[in-house]
This record gives C-alpha cells, structure tokens and sequence, in this order.
C-alpha cells in the first residue's frame, strides 16, 4: 500500500504555486495607498494528514486538532492536541503505541503579503508532552540457529502510564483560499527531551512524536491543516 506521504506531497505543491502566483501579481493599485486592517483573531482547524492516513492505513488510527492565536504582527501562538495509535509489524516484533499528546508554541510568520492578503511562511518552536501505552503483542526471541525452529512468543504485554517531552523546530505554509479559510502544510523536526520505558522493552512508537529507534533522539513529522480563522478585531 501507498504511504500517505504520496497523497499529500501535491497539497505542499499547490500551497507552494499559490504563494508564487501571489508574488507575481501586482501589489497595490494607485488608488491602494494605505493597507488595509488586518484581522487579529482564533484559527482553529484539523490536521488532515492523519485522517487521510487513517483511511489508507489499517495500522494507523489518529486526530488532530490545530489552533493559533494572532497575538503581533508577525507572531502566533500555536497549539495541537491529538490521539494516535500505531502498530508496528516488523520482522521480528509487532508492538502497538497508543495515547494523546499536545505541542504547544510559537510561530514567526517570515512572509510579506502582497496587499490585503494574510497568507503566511513560518518557522516556529514547539514543546511536546505525550501520555501513552505501549502494548507488545509478540516477538521472536533471538537465536543464532533456526536449527529447532523459530520461537516466537504470542504473549501480550502491556505497559501502561508512560510518558514522553521533546522540543521540536517547525516550517510551515498556510494559505487564505476563502475568506477566512485556510490550507496549510508543514514539516518538523523534533529531539527527545525525556522518555518514561516500559522494564522489558523499548517504546517503538511515541504518539505526537512518531517513531523511535536505538541510534538517535531525533524524529520527523509533517502535518497538513483546514481550519478556520474567527476575527476578533483588526489592527493596521
């Protein structure tokens, strides 16, 4: 089956030609000589990523909810809370990752907008915190000879309260395609800060952060956003 990353990989290029575009058009008009006031408010939305990956992947199953709040010109508050779970069937172990997460933080909107226009390119920083289990539903136990077969043991064991932080860099696009609604798509790159493990095993898989392995702290993410903006005031 396809991963997911080949479906959304053409929402980043329509968000990316859709800022080009608004480059090479004209800025303002005779007539434009003030800008006008731009809206300051609460964008709140979903992550579509995880529901399309939840659609295609049957080891997968999450939700996403995005928000930012304008608070400067140029900075946002940002916030996304979710649930995921994920099984990872490998050739020697299957073990499930399950719980909700938060990452709360800033972004700096790097990008001028041509006039009366609230699109925006980002960098920002987020702290994560994720609650979980971990459940091993079965593994092979090591041998350097298969000479008396494969042992595999099909006895689950499930670790409960674990918990996990990490610090994470992100880049971003959002794009106004109506008023007030957005697209938005965005990368991240994120380090362990702390990880609570189960006594027998390691946890493969840590909600919101993703993936994890033996040689380093360091994971990806990527995510891609429909929210909406609600105005509270305007400011010039």
């Amino acid at each position: 089956m396809k991963q997911p990353h080949t479906y959304l990989f053409f929402i980043s290029l329509l968000l990316t030609s859709f800022l080009y575009a608004q480059d090479e058009a004209p800025k303002t008009t005779a007539k434009d000589t003030l800008p006008p006031a731009e809206k300051y408010g609460f964008r709140a939305g979903i992550d579509l990523a995880r529901l399309v990956r939840s659609a295609v992947d049957d080891n997968y199953s999450g939700f996403e909810i995005v928000g930012d709040y304008r608070f400067h010109k140029k900075f946002y508050l940002a916030v996304e809370i979710g649930n995921e779970s994920l099984i990872r069937d490998e050739e020697n172990i299957n073990i499930e990752g399950s719980g909700s997460y938060i990452r709360a933080g800033v972004d700096y909107n790097v990008y001028d907008n041509w006039y009366g226009m609230q699109n925006s390119i980002y960098v920002g920083l987020r702290y994560g915190f994720s609650t979980f289990d971990q459940t091993l539903n079965d593994y092979t136990v090591f041998t350097s000879t298969n000479y008396f077969g494969v042992d595999q043991i099909t006895e689950k064991i499930t670790a409960e309260g674990l918990n996990a932080s990490w610090a994470e860099l992100v880049l971003g696009i959002k794009v106004e395609v109506l008023n007030n609604l957005y697209l938005g798509a965005n990368v991240s790159l994120r380090s362990l800060v702390s990880e609570k493990t189960p006594d027998t095993f390691d946890n493969l898989y840590i909600p919101g952060f993703g993936r994890t392995n033996d040689f380093s702290s360091i994971g990806v993410g990527y995510g891609y956003s429909i929210s909406y903006l609600i105005p509270f005031f305007k400011k010039k």
